[in-house]
């Protein structure tokens, strides 16, 4: 009996307290600008691609699309194509993608005139 007395107050007195204050809602850290995709790729085939930037230094098949990659001091661009949704036709760029050698993104228009320079 000794042993609930102590534990009933302790209990009682834990009812009085007042509830924990809510923490302050915390601001959302602001969203990065996303990268600018360059319009004036979109839409061009392979060949025209060539004429612009020569030779791609890398290029691969990925199921039906094929990605292009050219490379400059300092960013790697890679260029994604696709054929037309109905099979038939010429691929076509839909997607543009400019990073830094380590990976990280870069400006696509600042890349793309490194390429032009390059090339």
């Amino acid at each position: 009996m000794r042993f609930l007395v102590p534990v009933t107050a302790a209990l009682i007195l834990a009812g009085c307290s007042t509830a924990p204050k809510p923490a302050a809602p915390v601001a959302p850290a602001p969203k990065p600008e996303p990268m600018q995709q360059r319009g004036d790729l979109i839409g061009l085939s392979v060949d025209e691609l060539g004429e612009r930037f020569g030779q791609p230094t890398f290029q691969v098949r990925e199921g039906p699309g094929l990605k292009l990659q050219w490379t400059a001091p300092g960013c790697v661009l890679d260029a994604f194509l696709y054929p037309p949704q109905d099979g038939g036709g010429v691929a076509r760029v839909t997607y543009v993608d400019a990073r830094r050698p380590d990976g990280n993104p870069t400006d696509q228009a600042g890349c793309i005139a490194a390429i032009d320079a390059a090339g």
